[in-house]
This record gives C-alpha cells, structure tokens and sequence, in this order.
C-alpha cells in the first residue's frame, strides 16, 4: 500500500506512538529473521506464521471448543510476517500517517485492538469469502487498512498532505481526508469485483479491514458520546 501521502512532522504529538513504533519494529526484526533465512526455511515460516483459508474455513465449521490451535493463532502471527521490504514499508508508511493520530484519539489499547482485531477478522472474512484457497496469506495489509478505517471516522474533516503531479512538478496540497481514503477504499472495492483471484485475496482483505477499522471508530464515537 503506498501512496504519495505524508504527514505534518511539524506537530508534535501529544505522547510517543509506542504501540505504532512497537508494531513496526516486530514487522521489521520479522523480515529481518526471514531474509537470513535458506529458501526451504523461509517456506516453513510462511506456512507455520501464514493464514492459511482453507484451513482456517474448515476450523471455523468445527466446534467452538476447538478453535484454538495453531491455524487460529495465525489470524495474529501473519500480520506480522512480509516476504519483501516493498510490501513491508508500504503497510509501515500508511500505519506511521494514520496510525500515529489513531493512537493519540483512542490510546494505546486502542490502536492494538483495532490493528489486531481488525485485522484478524479481516482474515477471517477473507477465508469465508475464499474457503478453498490453500496459499498461506502473510502481510499486515488488512490491519494497516483497518488503521486507515479508524481514521476515517475518527477524523472525518481532516485534511492531508499530498504532493500533486503538475506536469514536469510537484505541489504540495491539503486534501480533505474523506476525499483521499475514499478514493483508496473505491479503488480496493473495484479490484475486489474486477480484479484475478489473486488480486482479490489482496483486495478483500484490505475492503474487509477498512470496513472494520471504521466500523470500530463509530462504534467508539458512540460510546464517547453517550458517557458525555
């Protein structure tokens, strides 16, 4: 997920982003682990780490009681695991630009359980939609997603950065929020309908996070405004 978006540095923030930092340096000593890896064991770790649809299909048909083993715990170990650093610093770039002001609204346990439980269940949506896939899925796309979800409802009068091609240059413009990760989640929903199966293994998770993401920051909104 990368874009041309970045972020006001110049605002300080209210407190560290710890849990956004410590997300990110978990992904990154992950991938470290994996490249110092052969062929042969990089494999074992996407399998062991990965989600794997139709395993986890073929769990959720079972009893409730046998939920939890190791092909349920992977909802949660493969949104750390990334097989390139292209994918991974596209997935940190988007986490850093939204995942910092979600934090700050909503606290630390907050942004945990909207990156965990986002994209967990993005996974699980992806495994109901997609029950005979067999490739292990790896990356934190749809948590990331879920983060850029929250985001949206949490700040849906916001403005970002964007720098514009103008012909031969570049201008640095404030687009509204609403704007910028409506077109993002557009553009996911017409590669979820349109796209290969691949591509719709990528997408839906990502659909399935957003959605989830903005799900959870409405639901909390609610809740603030009922305390009030």
């Amino acid at each position: 997920m990368t874009n041309g978006i970045v972020t006001n540095w110049s605002e300080n923030p209210e407190h560290p982003p710890f849990v956004t930092i410590g997300i990110s340096l978990v992904c990154i000593l992950a991938l470290l682990m994996y490249s110092g890896l052969s062929p042969l064991m990089q494999q074992a770790m996407i399998d062991v780490g990965g989600m794997r649809p139709s395993t986890l299909s073929a769990l959720l048909g079972q009893n409730p009681a046998s939920w939890w083993n190791a092909a349920a715990l992977s909802l949660v170990t493969s949104l750390f695991i990334h097989a390139s650093w292209l994918h991974l610093l596209g997935n940190l770039a988007y986490l850093w630009v939204f995942g910092i002001k979600v934090e700050q609204r909503i606290g630390s346990l907050g942004i945990i359980l909207v990156f965990l439980l986002g994209g967990a269940l993005a996974n699980v949506i992806v495994a109901l939609r997609l029950p005979q896939l067999d490739t292990p899925i790896i990356g934190a796309s749809g948590a990331v997603s879920a983060v850029v979800g929250a985001y949206l409802g949490l700040f849906p009068g916001r403005r970002i950065g964007l720098f514009l091609p103008l012909g031969l240059y570049l201008q640095f413009a404030r687009v509204p929020a609403l704007l910028v990760i409506g077109s993002w989640f557009t553009l996911q929903l017409l590669y979820t309908v349109f796209g290969p199966i691949n591509g719709a293994v990528a997408w839906w998770t990502h659909v399935a996070g957003f959605a989830l993401g903005l799900s959870f920051s409405l639901i909390a909104r609610a809740l603030a405004q009922i305390r009030l």
